[in-house]
This record gives structure tokens, C-alpha cells and sequence, in this order.
């Protein structure tokens, strides 16, 4: 059934929000994708996502969400503010407060708008920062709540919920995405793509589920 449905991925041009559009392309007729321009980090975020859907032939909007940045000035938001991990417990200072919110309410109204019955996100609730936005129950709520605002019956997939990071690079892998994934996203708090700065939070756990995942596919 989902093979002759349509679907709208939120997409960042990471390796997460990558291997959910690979999933995509495998599970629904057609695809498309969504990135927000929050005036984040870095510029080439935008570029990125824009490069890997000009080069999988993916439509693909581009949202201007400036707003969030005016309201939630933090280390993604700022370049001028330290990546940090979250200190006694805390949230680390790249969340962005009402982000995954705002980004997947937007993406409702533009799903409703093409025609796609299903939005596909990225949100991990087993390998993640301690992020209440990307938690399943969230999730699910927000999908009630979007379905009873616009009178749709939007379906929500999170591919990657209940995936540490080994496991999404392992799907990566499965879906014949390992090298593209590897090659072309961007993952680094730094604005390096592909293996990143290799210092930064976000790069630390991708290479960690990388070498994992590596070891255990080379049976080691």
C-alpha cells in the first residue's frame, strides 16, 4: 500500500535525516523533502541537503523558519557560543527549544499542500542528547494533534526511534547507502562534512556507532 503513497521527508542533509530518505525512497512511490533555514550554525547545512537531493533527484523545499532564531539563541543558533555537553544532568546547549515543534507542524501544512500522507523524520529517542522533542511519545502526540488541526490522517514515521547509532549506520548499509552516508552528510557541530572534526559531541557518537557497526560487520 505504502508504494503508491507519497511521502515528505524532514531533512537536514545528516546522516540521520540521510538514511531516512534512503528508507524512503525504498518504502513510499514518491518522496519528498523538507530543510528548514533557521539561520543555523552553518550555512552549509543548507548546501548539503540541497547537493544529496539534487544528486538522488528528490523535490525539495526550503523553509525560511528565521523566527526560531530570533527566540532560541543557542550554540546552533550562534557561532559565537561554545558547543557544550549538558552539565549535571542538563540539556546540552545545542538544543534548540521548540524546534522538531515548529519544524514538523511546518511540515504538516507543506505535506498537506503536495499531497503526502506521510512525514518522515529522524528523531532518535535511543541514541540521542536527552532531547524531549525527539522522544517517541512526543512524537505520537504530535501526530494526533497535527491529523486534528488540518482534519488529516497524516502518518509519522520514525525510522530510526529505537536505533542506536551502529544500528542506523548498519540500515545505511542495508538500504546500499553506507558510502553515501559516510561521503556526503553532515553530521560535525563544525560545518565539516562527511567524518566531521572528530571533537565535537555529534561527531564523537557517529564515529562511535561507526566503529561499532564496522567491527561487528567484520566479525571482529
Amino acid at each position: 500500500m505504502l508504494k503508491s503513497e507519497k511521502a515528505l521527508v524532514v531533512f537536514s542533509g545528516g546522516q540521520d535525516s540521510t538514511t531516512c530518505l534512503f528508507w524512503a525512497m525504498e518504502q513510499f512511490a514518491e518522496v519528498a523533502a523538507v530543510t528548514f533555514d533557521y539561520n543555523q550554525r552553518h550555512i552549509t547545512e543548507i548546501e548539503c541537503a540541497k547537493s544529496i537531493a539534487k544528486e538522488l533527484g528528490i523535490e525539495h523545499y526550503i523553509l525560511d523558519m528565521s523566527l526560531l532564531n530570533q527566540l532560541a539563541p543557542n550554540a546552533l543558533t550562534r557561532d559565537d557560543i561554545e558547543v557544550k555537553d549538558g552539565e549535571g544532568g542538563g540539556l546540552p546547549n545545542t538544543f534548540v527549544p521548540g524546534r522538531n515543534l515548529l519544524f514538523m507542524s511546518f511540515a504538516g501544512v507543506l505535506a498537506s499542500q503536495i499531497g503526502a500522507k506521510h512525514i518522515v523524520t529522524g528523531v532518535c529517542e535511543t541514541d540521542f542528547s536527552g532531547y524531549p522533542d525527539c522522544r517517541d511519545i512526543f512524537v505520537k502526540s504530535l501526530n494526533v494533534t497535527l491529523n486534528l488541526s488540518m482534519d488529516q490522517d497524516f502518518v509519522i514515521h520514525t525510522p530510526l526511534m529505537w536505533l542506536n547509532k551502529a544500528e542506523a549506520w548498519k540500515l545505511a548499509d542495508e538500504l546500499g547507502a553506507f558510502e553515501f552516508v559516510r561521503e556526503k552528510t553532515l553530521t560535525c557541530y563544525n560545518g565539516i562534512i562527511a567524518d566531521g572534526c572528530g571533537e565535537c559531541p555529534a561527531c564523537k557518537l557517529r564515529k562511535k556507532g561507526l566503529d561499532d557497526y564496522l567491527a561487528e560487520r567484520n566479525g571482529m
